[in-house]
């Protein structure tokens, strides 16, 4: 049976994560120190094979036992969250990933990081394939999630070249599902919230900056694959079906049956105008590509936050 440490494995994608893991036969510890994630996403698995420890990655992991897999998910993803966490936001990336790597060095696990589209920034070029190396601009406010996953990058591949350390790495494009937070933040929770709830959907922007959504389930099926596969190299897992903003907001209006109106605020400084993941890689090393359609997802993440609501 193997045994698998997910850091971060209380939040939205790494409770997933846990489960699935589960599933598979998995030994799974998860660790947290629930600065966004929550006990709640956790609390419907009920399986001797898991283990629950509160702790911040950013400081040294003592963990006692094999390890096989080391998964690392421990960070804020939310512009919500980093912008008002950047020192965490930086230290996770940096010092988080630093301590994850030597407890992979340790005990010869294979350590798989979870990194973000974020890193090619603002892109020049569309879709974004692997080998791009991305528009970031490094000191603006975006920077400290956008420059700590970079850096993770960095120096998983660097333990990689120097430690024979079998490395992961996975960038994730948007995704969406239940247990996202309420006040997460991101485009479908904000205009769930909103829709749900009568208040107008704010849009920023005009609307015609673009994202590709990918369900959860089928993101953490990419990642099972990536984790299993001789691929070391970084690869893009999301679901290329591009849109822009404002269609979303309608076909969330649309699902919802809301009466809710569409409002417009200013765009963020350094917001991406365009995101798609190019996920030829994907296919060709993992034979994988999403498989959930939007409006299928939508249903069971609105279901999720109707529960959450009340209504």
């Amino acid at each position: 049976m193997p045994r698998t440490l997910v850091t971060g494995g209380a939040g939205f994608l790494g409770s997933h994560l846990c489960e699935y893991l589960l599933n598979k036969g998995h030994e799974v510890v998860c660790m947290d120190n629930l600065i966004t994630g929550s006990k709640d996403n956790i609390s419907g698995i009920k399986s001797e094979k898991f283990q629950f420890v509160e702790h911040n990655v950013s400081e040294f992991i003592a963990l006692e036992g094999e390890l096989d897999y080391i998964l690392h998910f421990a960070s804020p993803a939310s512009p919500i969250d980093y912008l008002e966490l950047p020192i965490q936001t930086l230290k996770v990336g940096a010092l988080g990933t630093h301590n994850a790597l030597g407890l992979a060095k340790a005990k010869k696990a294979v350590f798989f990081l979870a990194s973000t589209s974020e890193v090619y920034g603002d892109p020049l070029i569309h879709p974004q394939p692997e080998d791009y190396w991305g528009n970031v601009n490094p000191i603006g406010p975006r920077g400290v999630y956008d420059e700590a996953k970079r850096f993770a990058e960095a120096i998983t591949m660097a333990y990689h070249r120097t430690h024979g350390i079998n490395t992961k790495i996975i960038r994730i494009f948007n995704t969406f599902g239940p247990r996202m937070r309420i006040n997460d933040g991101r485009a479908i929770p904000n205009f769930l919230k909103q829709a749900l709830t009568g208040k107008d959907l704010t849009i920023y922007g005009d609307g015609s900056q673009t994202r590709s959504f990918c369900y959860v389930s089928d993101l953490v099926e990419g990642i099972y694959r990536l984790l299993t596969s001789d691929q070391n190299s970084p690869i893009n897992i999301g679901n290329p079906n591009e849109m822009t903003i404002k269609e979303m907001a309608d076909k969330i209006l649309q699902a919802t049956n809301s009466k809710s109106k569409i409002t417009y605020v200013p765009l963020p400084e350094d917001d991406p105008k365009v995101r798609q993941p190019d996920i030829t890689r994907a296919k060709k090393y993992l034979n994988w590509e999403p498989v959930v359609g939007l409006g299928e997802g939508l249903q069971s993440t609105l279901k999720y936050f109707k529960e959450q609501l009340q209504i």
